[in-house]
C-alpha cells in the first residue's frame, strides 16, 4: 500500500518533529523528572510502560513496522487470588488517571518522535491486536506516521467510535500538510488545558476486534484466528 506525498510530508515534517522533540525535552526536562519519580512512589518499577504498536508501512514488504512506544505507567500490578492480572479499571487509581487525564502519560512518546518512529502529529498508533482486524482500506493510516495527535483526538478522542476515529485518520492522509499540521496542534493544546474528567473516564476502551465481535461484524472462529495472529506478531518483533 502505497501513497503519494508531498514536498513537507517528505522533507520537511521528519525535520520539524525533530526540532520540536528536542526543544520538548530540554525545555520540559524537569517535568519528566518530577512525573517519573512520583510513579516510582506511588506504582513502583518499572517507570516506564511500553508496548509493541504498528508503525509507517514498509513499502517493501506492505507490513507495518513495529515499534515499542513509551509512555510513564499509570496502572498498578494488582492480581488476584490466583496471580492473574485484575482488569484495567482496577489497576487505574486516581493518581494513574490523572496522568491520563492530562495526557502527562504520553510525554514519553517524544522519544518515539526523536528515535523516527512516530511524528508529532499523526494518526494514533493502535494495539496489534487492533490493527489484525483492521481492512486494507482503513489500513492506509499506516501510510503515515503514527502521531502523538491527530484529527481523531481534536474531535472527540475516546468519546467517538472506532469507526469515527478511522474516518478521521483516513481524512488526514488525503490532506497532510503544514498548515493542517498546526491546526491540530494549536487544538491540541487546548484540549489538553481544557479537558474533562468525562473523558479521562473514557481512556479503557474495547478493543476493535471485541466491538467487532460484539456487533456481530466478525465471527468468533475469525475472531480467534486473528487473535492469534496478532500474538504471533508480538511474538515475532521481541525475536528479532
Amino acid at each position: 500500500m502505497q501513497r503519494k506525498r508531498g514536498i513537507y510530508e517528505k522533507y520537511i515534517k521528519r525535520l520539524l518533529d525533530i526540532i520540536c522533540s528536542l526543544l520538548t525535552i530540554i525545555v520540559f526536562g524537569w517535568l519528566y523528572i518530577i512525573i517519573a519519580i512520583l510513579v516510582r512512589v506511588k506504582m513502583g518499577s518499572p517507570v516506564v510502560f511500553k508496548q509493541p504498536r504498528p508503525g509507517l508501512i514498509d513499502p517493501k514488504t506492505g507490513r507495518e513496522r513495529i515499534f515499542d512506544m513509551y509512555k510513564f505507567r499509570t496502572m498498578t500490578d494488582r492480581r488476584d487470588e490466583n496471580g492473574n492480572l485484575l482488569p484495567d479499571k482496577l489497576r487505574l487509581g486516581k493518581f494513574g488517571k490523572a496522568l491520563r487525564g492530562s495526557s502527562m502519560d504520553e510525554l514519553l512518546e517524544i522519544f518515539n518522535i526523536l528515535k523516527g518512529d512516530m511524528s508529532i502529529i499523526g494518526p494514533r498508533p493502535q494495539l496489534i491486536r487492533d490493527m489484525v482486524f483492521m481492512s486494507k482500506e482503513v489500513r492506509m493510516r499506516h501510510t503515515v506516521k503514527p502521531g502523538l495527535s491527530g484529527l481523531a483526538q481534536i474531535n472527540g478522542r475516546n468519546a467517538v467510535t472506532w469507526e469515527q476515529k478511522f474516518k478521521w485518520d483516513l481524512e488526514y492522509i488525503e490532506k497532510v500538510s503544514f498548515l493542517e499540521d498546526f491546526k491540530i496542534l494549536l487544538k491540541t493544546v487546548r484540549k489538553v488545558f481544557g479537558h474533562s474528567e468525562s473523558e479521562a473516564e473514557l481512556d479503557v476502551t474495547d478493543d476493535y476486534g471485541d466491538v467487532l465481535l460484539k456487533a456481530g461484524m466478525v465471527s468468533q472462529a475469525r475472531y480467534d484466528e486473528l487473535q492469534l495472529q496478532a500474538k504471533e506478531l508480538i511474538a515475532e518483533y521481541q525475536r528479532s
